[in-house]
């Protein structure tokens, strides 16, 4: 099965955008997780053989919005993600909603938390998931605090899909 992503008034696209949908192969996590064995996400072609993604990743692992990725042809004529050329800087974190929680398991009133932060992404209601993209010029160190305070107050739990040393670093220097 296939997880595909529909374009979102979250995802920082342009609308004369020509994209392409690459497929992401995705590690069985146990049974239930993923609900898929492949995410499929929007890109743009950069060269014949090379794609910058367009999307957040909701559930493929050390991918973020804006990397460069080489693809290539399945013999269904699905294209493939195969090695990650450059990272853009971007990180992906996932926030699990407690839809038991104090938040009633509201996606957008999580997604407005982290607007004030420079945050912003794309919701999956099927799962109570939120994949965050959060670019490098955004000051890591209040997305962090906001995410363990959610954690602390039962409002979400979260993880960490794609970082970079800077995100690392400020989670260091916060311990």
């Amino acid at each position: 099965m296939r997880v595909r992503h529909r374009l979102s008034r979250l995802s920082p696209v342009k609308r004369n955008e020509q994209l392409v949908e690459v497929g992401f192969d995705l590690p069985r996590v146990s049974e239930q997780w993923p609900p898929g064995n492949r995410e499929c996400l929007w890109a743009q072609w950069v060269t014949a053989d090379a794609v910058r993604l367009r999307n957040v990743p909701s559930l493929a692992y050390g991918v973020a919005w804006g990397d460069l990725f080489r693809v290539h042809r399945a013999e269904t004529g699905d294209l493939l993600a195969g090695k990650r050329l450059h990272w853009s800087g971007h990180c992906t974190i996932r926030v699990f909603v407690n839809q038991d929680g104090p938040l009633n398991g509201s996606l957008q009133r999580v997604s407005e938390m982290f607007a004030p932060l420079g945050v912003a992404g794309e919701g999956s209601p099927q799962w109570g998931l939120l994949a965050f993209d959060v670019p490098p010029e955004v000051d890591v160190v209040p997305v962090q605090r906001l995410l363990k305070d959610g954690v602390r107050e039962d409002w979400w739990d979260y993880e960490e899909a794609c970082v970079g040393a800077a995100w690392i670093a400020a989670d260091e220097a916060e311990a």
